[in-house]
């Protein structure tokens, strides 16, 4: 062997030995000085989103940007001042920062905004559908987060007793918060402009916006579950005529279905062609949903408050229409192929038909919704009694929206077939959303079919989408805005109606007349009364400005919905 080959350059030989030697080095730091750095990293390189939004042209509003980072700077530092303390402060901030470049991937591809309502979505995301969020710009994102946990696993905190970390601290916190308010003076016009008029920059500043929503959720969420308030003591059935028939009412929820998207609303696609066909469906263009997320607007659109008294503890304190339903004899069901009812149906009979995985329905992770309609005689009732089933799809849920539907209703092409909408053209975003509306419009026409041929009942069905979804429009993607800012694609969405001639006849209402009024503006507010009148069902909790019906059938049925026959 020719040992010489093995002796490197002298320089070289050098600079290895240089590169080594850095290797090993353990720089000794104060817990601050880790914070700092780590404060300084967040605002830098992980608060894109932001800086975006906030400063529009970075080099002609320079000390603007420089006193903004400052800003950023001192709040995550208030923040990890607060977590990372003695022992706990390495495992805290490698923790911050695997969230902030989740935080970061999110808000950048999506365009979302992080609140509490948004942290909520995420810890209440059942497997299946976290899962569709793997992607390969997430992996690239923690990647990215990599060298700084290798810094922060070489870095050694210098021990300190007690006394000194928390005079120490307190001096640390003395500084930042001398910086930020030089800063905001410094700047204060600019500053109050921004809070003023975009108040919603807030929830971009990474990793803070997590930390906050998290220690909201953790004081709103606090203490054990109480039993729910009862709603609408009084509710009873009213009268029916001698050999009636009891009446059906299947209330299908849509899911991330939006009303731009509808062809029933005049969309230059036809996404709603069975529908269309289908005599006797009446459709109401203009309708508003409670929330941007099925977190916030499945309990509100069941509950009495609504969007007008919204009150998120009030809501899950309380119970539903459903219960209602139930305490005044109605037969209820919940049958779920979504992530659960958020408390709606706790206590009420729940079918999940995902959980046999049907090999029809269920070939891809999450099953499709025309395992909702299998097995009718299992949940259509036995006709002894007035009967309310929910169906609660997954619809469009994205963003995989191409998972949706079965190859046959892939009309529009091509679609974007990953995850990462990124990836994906604007256009083949909106085709696979189209198909799953197509295939939405079959299951409903199905569904219509279905209770048209039942004979124990007397049946209707309403469907009305829990909220809408952004599909790119000004860069933002899926749903879950803050409802103060949220875009109207994502408010938006669709309704329908179809009664049979015996429900309609039963009910007095007119369906001639509905469908005159339909264009009129509605909200989730009005879900809770026109059930109540849809099923007859009589409480002073009724409003009947909010039942869709009311205008449409004879006026004394209304006054005695509402417990008096002189009630308007």
């Amino acid at each position: 062997m020719n040992t010489h080959a093995l002796h490197l350059p002298a320089g070289n030989a050098n600079a290895m030995a240089r590169l080594a030697t850095v290797a090993r080095m353990r720089p000794s730091l104060h817990s601050e000085t880790l914070i700092a750095g780590t404060s300084a990293y967040f605002a830098l390189f992980d608060n894109g989103a932001f800086w975006h939004a906030a400063v529009d042209q970075p080099l002609r509003s320079l000390p603007w940007a420089l006193a903004l980072l400052v800003l950023v700077f001192a709040a995550n530092a208030v923040l990890l001042s607060a977590i990372a303390w003695h022992r706990l402060a390495r495992p805290a901030i490698a923790a911050m920062l695997l969230v902030s470049a989740l935080a970061s991937h999110y808000t950048r591809a999506y365009g979302i905004h992080i609140d509490a309502d948004m942290v909520r979505n995420v810890l209440h995301t059942d497997p299946g559908e976290s899962a569709e969020f793997l992607s390969a710009g997430l992996l690239a994102s923690l990647l990215g987060a990599v060298p700084a946990l290798l810094v922060l696993w070489r870095v050694r905190l210098r021990p300190t007793t007690p006394a000194q970390a928390i005079v120490r601290r307190l001096a640390f916190l003395a500084g930042v918060g001398l910086l930020a308010l030089v800063a905001a003076l410094g700047c204060s016009r600019n500053l109050s402009a921004l809070l003023r008029n975009q108040r919603e920059v807030r929830y971009l500043v990474n990793p803070a916006n997590v930390v906050v929503s998290l220690a909201k959720l953790a004081t709103e969420d606090a203490g054990r579950p109480r039993p729910l308030e009862p709603v609408a003591q009084d509710a009873t059935l009213l009268p029916r005529a001698m050999g009636a028939k009891p009446r059906l009412l299947v209330l299908v929820v849509g899911e991330t279905a939006r009303a731009a998207n509808w062809g029933l609303n005049g969309y230059a696609r036809q996404t709603t062609p069975q529908l269309a066909r289908t005599p006797g469906v009446v459709n109401f263009p203009v309708v508003s949903a409670c929330g941007t997320s099925t977190e916030v607007a499945l309990p509100c659109m069941f509950s009495s408050y609504g969007r007008e008294r919204y009150d998120r503890d009030a809501i899950r304190g309380h119970e539903s229409i459903l219960h209602v339903f139930d305490r005044a004899g109605v037969s209820v069901l919940w049958r779920d192929n979504q992530s659960g009812c958020k408390g709606v149906c706790d206590g009420l009979a729940v079918d999940r038909p995902g959980d046999t995985r049907d090999p029809v329905f269920c070939d891809t992770p999450r099953c499709l919704d025309g395992i909702l309609l299998s097995r009718p005689g299992s949940w259509l009732g036995d006709g002894r009694r007035d009967r309310v089933v929910v169906l609660h799809m997954l619809g469009n849920h994205g963003p995989s929206y191409r998972d949706r539907y079965p190859p046959r209703f892939q009309h529009y092409r091509p679609v974007c077939a990953s995850a990462d909408l990124g990836r994906c053209s604007r256009e083949q975003i909106v085709n696979a959303y189209d198909n799953a509306l197509l295939y939405t419009d079959h299951l409903l026409a199905a569904t219509i079919g279905l209770l048209r041929r039942q004979p124990d009942y007397d049946a209707a069905l309403l469907y009305v989408s829990d909220h809408g979804e952004s599909l790119g429009e000004n860069g933002l993607y899926l749903h879950g805005f803050p409802w103060a800012i949220a875009p109207r694609e994502q408010v938006q969405v669709p309704m329908v109606a179809w009664l049979s001639p015996g429900f309609a006849s039963a009910t007095g209402i007119d369906t001639g007349c509905l469908s005159r009024r339909a264009a009129r503006p509605l909200s989730h507010d009005h879900l809770f009364h026109s059930l109540l009148g849809a099923m007859d069902v009589s409480t002073r909790e009724y409003r009947v400005e909010r039942d869709i019906f009311a205008p449409c059938r004879p006026a004394d049925r209304s006054g005695r919905l509402a417990g008096t026959e002189t009630r308007a």
